[in-house]
């Protein structure tokens, strides 16, 4: 299969995963969007799935930092969601996962990054968050940094390996075997793009979990 050509708009390259980046972010609003508007005391069928989807999150989120669910739950929902259908779009005739590019799951990458910080600093204020790359010598300043940027780079080369090769298990499985073995092939392809999906999300809320619960345990008590 190969890429779509590129969208030139007001003179500037726009390339096929930022349009189906796009599609998909389109997508999402519009069906949050209906969740909402036909959102009634006493749900329907459409409804209560979206309700359980949500609250799975929710207890997910809990299961990682108590108490914190409904603060971090749009963050995660939104990566969770976005990415699973990314992942997913690879099996639709003429589309690629824009998760198989590099630039898409960076960009995935820095959102974590910031959020790390951003609740770090808010939980515990930036004096005492930024004291904690000094601790406990200055010596190891270089090295927190080095670690910080490190794990945001394997962050996003993991979704970007994962599903790129995935895409090109299917079309080497598909040129060999022919239509002989979709549904095995979609099935897989199903499971593979929910599990990183999945994994993606946990791996930002472990993130964000050591720059709250690990500053505040650092964090001088007027009983010491």
């Amino acid at each position: 299969m190969e890429e779509t050509t590129e969208w030139i708009v007001a003179g500037v390259a726009i390339s096929p995963q930022v349009t189906t980046t796009w599609g998909i972010m389109l997508f999402l609003l519009v069906l949050g969007g209906l969740a909402a508007f036909r959102a009634v005391s006493l749900p329907g069928r459409y409804q209560s799935m979206m309700e359980g989807v949500l609250l799975a999150i929710e207890d997910a989120v809990e299961g990682v930092l108590p108490g914190r669910g409904r603060e971090l739950m749009p963050l995660v929902a939104t990566l969770w969601l976005f990415i699973g259908v990314a992942n997913m779009v690879g099996l639709v005739p003429g589309l690629h996962s824009p998760t198989a590019h590099l630039s898409v799951t960076a960009a995935l990458s820095i959102v974590v990054f910031t959020a790390v910080h951003y609740f770090g600093i808010k939980t515990i204020g930036l004096r005492a968050y930024l004291h904690h790359y000094m601790t406990p010598s200055p010596i190891l300043l270089p090295f927190h940094i080095i670690s910080e940027l490190t794990r945001t780079l394997a962050l996003a080369m993991r979704l970007f390996g994962n599903i790129m090769s995935l895409e090109m298990a299917a079309m080497m499985i598909l040129l060999v075997a022919s239509f002989l073995a979709p549904v095995p092939l979609l099935l897989l392809h199903i499971v593979e793009a929910l599990v990183q999906a999945y994994i993606f999300g946990v791996l930002a809320m472990i993130y964000i979990a050591g720059a709250i619960q690990a500053q505040q345990i650092k964090r001088p008590t007027n009983k010491e």
